[in-house]
């Protein structure tokens, strides 16, 4: 039996309706997946696919107040799908996708939009403007294989609306998203992946609360302490 110097806690999210927690290993995130986001920071919707990651224990659950992340004056919000991958493997293909899906959550990946920016000109990667301490909040998983392709994403800040799409208007669907990555990496249970925000991502500032709500699931939602 292996001796560990100290225990480190696992990461987990809650499942709807049940008394066991979801484990969570990685997540990982799609890059520019709406075309329309795509656009408005200057890309072209058409490219293939790309991925960066978050840790694990960047996870903030739904309802969490939460202190305003140091190093930024520009925290912006991305209303996000959350896959939860349930079975494993590589090279996975589109037909077999869904398979391999435990459930569904609302997530939002908050974004440091001014480190990224900087990270952008000068060729570096995006890890502290992505991967910071409760830059994923995520609500609890629905146990499911599909989600309805008209099902609306919308965020809101306080009671602005600032960002509203469906999930048909991804570029890339989540059984090629799946497929995609696991030429990359072997999946695994417990892995999550953030699937890509509609335009309209803006900042969060202290104080207010941003609500992502996707159609069928429970909304993810945080504040910001004054």
């Amino acid at each position: 039996m292996i001796k560990l110097a100290f225990q480190i806690p696992t990461p987990s999210l809650e499942i709807s309706g049940s008394a066991m927690r979801f484990p969570v290993r990685r997540i990982f995130c799609v890059g520019r997946n709406y075309g329309e986001h795509a656009k408005e920071f200057g890309n072209d919707e058409r490219d293939p696919p790309f991925f960066f990651n978050k840790p694990a224990d960047a996870i903030a659950p739904s309802g969490s107040t939460l202190l305003y992340p140091p190093q930024t004056h520009d925290l912006h919000h991305e209303a996000e799908l959350v896959v939860a991958i349930g079975k494993g493997g590589s090279n996975i293909n589109t037909t077999e996708a869904p398979s391999h899906i435990f459930g569904f959550a609302a997530g939002n990946d908050l974004t440091r939009r001014d480190l990224q920016a900087v990270a952008k000109s000068q060729r570096r990667p995006w890890d502290m403007s992505k991967g910071f301490d409760d830059s994923a909040i995520i609500g609890p998983i629905l146990q499911r294989q599909h989600m309805p392709d008209d099902a609306s994403i919308r965020c809101l800040v306080g009671a602005e609306l600032r960002q509203s799409g469906h999930i048909w208007q991804m570029t890339w669907p989540i059984a090629d998203v799946i497929a995609a990555l696991s030429s990359y990496v072997a999946l695994a249970p417990g892995d999550l992946i953030m699937t890509g925000t509609p335009a309209g991502v803006g900042p969060v500032a202290p104080g207010e609360t941003c609500i992502v709500e996707i159609d069928g699931l429970i909304p993810a939602v945080f504040t910001y302490a004054a």
